[in-house]
């Protein structure tokens, strides 16, 4: 490293860290900035998010599922060095302790710049069983391959899904493709608590529709194992569940013990605290992004965990725009998401109402039901959708949505809103596009938004 020359050095390969490494690459090229990347993982820059479809048979290959390969990223001057494992950051000394997991070595790397991106881990509640063979978590594509060995080995066609959330629903519908019978087991009233329960209810009706046993409100107590030290059932207080393969779908936290050994502060939730350009609070020359953060709610003003790649990499150009002498910033979000399981499509952003009492909003709350296109054209299909909007402003707080194909991705223009500060009477004004193949001359975001404008009236009568 010459005298002008800084070094960044990256704790992640993947979404964020090596979207900061590219883009710092791209303002500062070999001779101004040194690019040292730690990955302990067998892979870079995946779509997590695309595993339950890979497991499902919808994507087809591991590898579509890697959008830029380890040697990809050192053909652009950035050292990567996989099966490498970041041990201890000494922001005093400025520098990282990294182990080499193939050889055990261990070796200090001096930083100017560091890029703390370390992800999420995913729960593993402490249940006996919880480590017998055919017992699965999904976060990486090693997991998945594990998972589908598994599958493929497997003789029975029985699952057992623990968790009812995102990965829950999606791993359910997953293992409905591959020919078994799900149960799901979920510990709240209804699945997708990211919703509001009567939106719940609608998924629990629809997923038990797919033959899919919905299993509400129990909470798991152990893994039961057969004479060959395999799964052989989930129990809960009151039941037992057979299983020849578990998936556990419980959620994520941040990964941050090595930041919270250095003494890089956290919030409540257990991420790392930065400003609006990802930079660790107090820390001049440290930023992080991506799972292992917390965000700005822009809805409720409080910083929340919210482990989605769309956040992840929009944090890794943002980090490395501004290591790389650029400026960006992340303001925040509001909070969309959207899944589906088999043919039944689920939305949210904003605030549910457990959301909005919790920061002290009065508001309206509404639901109605629409179809995604004309009701004469072929294909349409049920949606409903729910929407919220504080009381007196007629300020839209939050929408939920679940339905069929055409629904999920009109939580788009909610988002959208959301972060306009549209009032809903302002949203039933939107010029949004019309045929009878995309949706009825009003669209259901629309209908929701006149019914909101009525009850917020009422409201105020």
């Amino acid at each position: 490293m010459s005298s002008t020359q800084e070094r960044l050095v990256v704790i992640g390969g993947d979404a964020t860290g090596m979207s900061a490494a590219s883009q710092a690459r791209r303002l500062k090229g070999p001779n101004e900035l040194e690019i040292v990347a730690f990955e302990r993982g067998d892979f870079t820059s995946y779509s997590a998010c695309g595993i339950p479809y890979w497991v499902g048979g919808s994507v087809g290959d591991r590898d579509e599922l890697v959008a830029r390969t380890p040697e990809e990223h050192r053909e652009r001057a950035i050292d990567l060095r996989m099966r490498t494992e970041a041990r201890r950051i000494d922001v005093e000394g400025r520098r990282v302790l990294a182990r080499d997991l193939e050889s055990g070595e261990e070796y200090w790397t001096a930083y100017d710049k560091l890029v703390v991106a370390t992800g999420a881990r995913p729960l593993r509640p402490p249940l006996p069983g919880v480590d017998a063979p055919g017992v699965h978590g999904v976060q990486t594509l090693g997991d998945g391959q594990a998972l589908i060995d598994t599958l493929t080995r497997t003789e029975g066609r029985r699952a057992v899904v623990v968790g009812a959330g995102y990965i829950g629903v999606e791993m359910a519908e997953a293992l409905i493709q591959r020919g078994y019978d799900v149960t799901v087991v979920n510990r709240g009233k209804e699945p997708m608590s990211t919703l509001d329960p009567d939106m719940g209810r609608l998924v629990h009706e629809a997923m038990t529709g797919m033959g899919i046993e919905m299993v509400n409100d129990a909470e798991v107590t152990k893994i039961l194992t057969g004479e060959d030290g395999r799964v052989a059932a989930v129990a809960t207080e009151d039941a037992e569940y057979p299983a020849d393969v578990v998936i556990l779908g419980v959620g994520v936290r941040p990964e941050t013990e090595l930041a919270r050994a250095a003494g890089l502060p956290l919030g409540e939730h257990g991420g790392l605290l930065t400003d609006l350009a990802m930079r660790v609070r107090g820390h001049e020359d440290i930023w992080a992004g991506g799972d292992c953060v917390e965000v700005l709610d822009l809805m409720s003003g409080r910083e929340r965990h919210i482990a989605l790649g769309t956040h992840a990499n929009k944090h890794g150009q943002v980090i490395g725009s501004n290591v790389g002498g650029g400026y960006a910033t992340f303001p925040g979000v509001v909070g969309t998401a959207v899944s589906k399981v088999c043919d039944l499509e689920i939305a949210r952003t904003g605030l549910r109402e457990k959301d909005a009492l919790a920061a002290g909003l009065r508001f309206v709350a509404v639901t109605i039901e629409s179809t995604s296109r004309a009701g004469y054209y072929p294909g349409a299909a049920l949606m409903t959708v729910k929407m919220l909007a504080e009381r007196r402003t007629g300020r839209l707080l939050g929408v939920q949505i679940v339905g069929r194909e055409g629904a999920g991705k009109r939580v788009d223009v909610a988002a959208v809103a959301l972060t306009a500060g549209m009032t809903v009477e302002q949203m039933t004004a939107l010029d949004l596009g019309y045929a009878p193949p995309f949706s009825p001359v009003w669209d259901p975001i629309l209908v929701a938004a006149r019914k909101a404008v009525a009850a917020v009236r009422a409201d105020t009568a």
